[in-house]
């Protein structure tokens, strides 16, 4: 694709250096071809930005060189501009999925359902000008769905294209053939491109990077553990010592990698930004670090909106989560949170990644209920209601996993599910236990160094 737009009409510089571009490579054969091409791979991999971070650490696994030359000249001989950009993406949008299908390649973890994806944008409301960002962007599902969304709802002048192309979007990913992933994705859609790489490789976590965004979206890593833990300052209980973040900016101490998500999004916003987020059951009710990051949020975010997932909709099996949507909102006495809606999207919905997967369909009495137009003009409906702030204060450890319908399968026994669902709830029967007992097991460690402190 450098190369073709190296020439006529297009006649633009490449960014690829000479010697080590499409040309150098078609005019090579046999050994030569297979020598050149893994020069290439590794001068590329030095090259900053873009270019860089999609080479990075790339290998040739092709031994024959024969091979290699067919596939040369296969891709020599498409013209590959020809195709529209929407076109390039879709494909590879469409391997990615593909991919994450596949459950031996564990590539799953990193891809986000788009229906999902698409009601969480469509509710956000992303619009020119803005700056969107995901601190665990994976292969970019939540930044190129805001483009999407941005690009069909707006009619944009010349330079709000050229800064929702190059200035809007930015994301981090932990993993670097991710990162690469999610890097050729933002490419192919015709995002990012010559000043440097939109995606940093590297862990979030680490500390506060300084950027401040007006939306950020994200689905951290399910995992409830982290191989370090993030201090604010405070001794960790635990009495570990090495591998310790010093996180100032966070109101409590945790291993629990998502709580340390949540408090990472609230930095990273700006004042009035807005966050959804992705995030297990256990950051509802998890006590000690959990009951007061959960309580803070509630007095410094307007945390208005809680959608209950159903399960069977991600790759990883068992998972409960949910989704958060919460404004940072500038200090004051009085609690910013008012009400949170909660949306049960969970109780008598049954998915299946093959069988009955979620579909866009499925969320729109979600989109509906939540109202992005005024949120403060909402109705209760079966699933969909509101509670005050006193009454979520008021339960115990600030227990925000509150439901209240029947679950119509336990109503009746005769009429019995299929075995892929029995199956997949038996799976998140266990889940929640292991996730009820670690909570129980922390809480305990914590009130023993509590005794044994001096």
């Amino acid at each position: 694709m450098a190369d073709e737009q190296s020439r006529p009409p297009f006649n633009k510089p490449s960014l690829i250096p000479a010697g080590f571009d499409w040309p150098s490579l078609v005019s090579k054969d046999g050994a030569e071809l297979d020598t050149h091409y893994r020069k290439i791979l590794e001068a590329l991999a030095k090259e900053k930005g873009t270019l860089g971070l999609i080479f990075r650490k790339s290998q040739s696994k092709i031994q024959d060189p024969a091979k290699l030359k067919r596939l040369v000249d296969l891709i020599n001989g498409e013209v590959w501009i020809g195709l529209d950009i929407d076109v390039k993406g879709e494909i590879y949008e469409g391997l990615l999925e593909k991919n994450a299908e596949d459950v031996k390649s564990g590539a799953g973890q990193y891809f986000t359902p788009r229906p999902l994806i698409r009601a969480i944008v469509d509710v956000m409301l992303p619009g020119p000008g803005m700056t969107i960002y995901d601190p665990a962007c994976g292969t970019g599902g939540f930044l190129l769905i805001a483009y999407d969304y941005v690009s069909r709802n707006f009619v944009l002048d010349k330079d709000q294209k050229r800064f929702l192309r190059s200035k809007t979007f930015g994301g981090k990913d932990i993993v670097d053939s991710v990162a690469r992933l999610c890097v050729m994705n933002l490419y192919l859609h015709g995002i990012g491109g010559d000043n440097g790489s939109l995606v940093d490789v590297g862990d979030s976590l680490v500390s506060d990077p300084g950027g401040r965004y007006d939306l950020v979206l994200t689905n951290p890593p399910f995992g409830r553990k982290s191989s370090i833990t993030i201090m604010n300052g405070e001794d960790d209980a635990s009495g570990k010592e090495a591998l310790v973040y010093e996180r100032p900016d966070f109101s409590a101490t945790t291993s629990n990698k998502q709580l340390n998500f949540l408090q990472h999004v609230k930095t990273i916003l700006k004042i009035n930004g807005r966050a959804a987020i992705v995030l297990p059951d256990n950051v509802l009710f998890e006590a000690g670090a959990g009951e007061t990051i959960r309580r803070k949020f509630l007095y410094e975010c307007d945390l208005h909106t809680l959608l209950r997932l159903p399960t069977g909709i991600f790759y990883k099996p068992g998972v409960k989560a949910n989704v958060l949507f919460f404004d940072k909102k500038p200090a004051r006495e009085k609690p910013w949170t008012e009400k949170l809606w909660i949306y049960d999207f969970r109780t008598n919905t049954h998915f299946t990644l093959k069988g009955n997967p979620l579909r866009f369909d499925d969320l729109k009495d979600f989109v509906k209920c939540y109202n992005p137009s005024n949120i403060h003009e909402r109705q209760e409906s079966e699933r969909f209601r509101a509670f005050s702030f006193e009454e979520l204060v008021k339960r115990d450890k600030v227990n925000l996993d509150i439901f209240w319908l029947k679950d119509e399968g336990i109503e009746d026994p005769n009429l019995l599910p299929d075995p892929e669902i029995l199956t997949q709830r038996a799976t998140e029967n266990l889940e929640t236990a292991v996730e009820h007992f670690n909570a129980i097991y922390e809480e305990l460690i914590r009130q023993k160094a509590n005794r044994d402190s001096p």
